[in-house]
């Protein structure tokens, strides 16, 4: 089973915010704000219902970026090793 290396700390992403190019933030996975009781599920189970239709079958993990300084946020696909 793959995992995602955002979620386990194995690795970071550094992304810039296209609205004022500060540094984004990584908030997690956007399951966690779809459903707070989700990580108790599987990680099959939360993909299921996360609204992204290929995120099982591509092996991928949505992580909402914000940006602390204007308030712009966007979902970045984190490729699961």
């Amino acid at each position: 089973m793959a995992m995602c290396p955002l979620c386990n700390a194995l690795k970071t992403v550094e992304m810039t915010c296209s609205t004022c190019n500060t540094t984004l933030e990584d908030s997690g996975k956007v399951s966690d704000f779809l459903d707070p009781y989700g990580h108790y599920n599987d990680e099959e189970t939360v993909k299921m219902g996360d609204g992204y239709a290929n995120t099982a079958k591509d092996q991928i993990c949505p992580h909402l970026m914000v940006c602390q300084n204007c308030g712009h946020d966007e979902v970045k696909f984190i490729q699961e090793t």
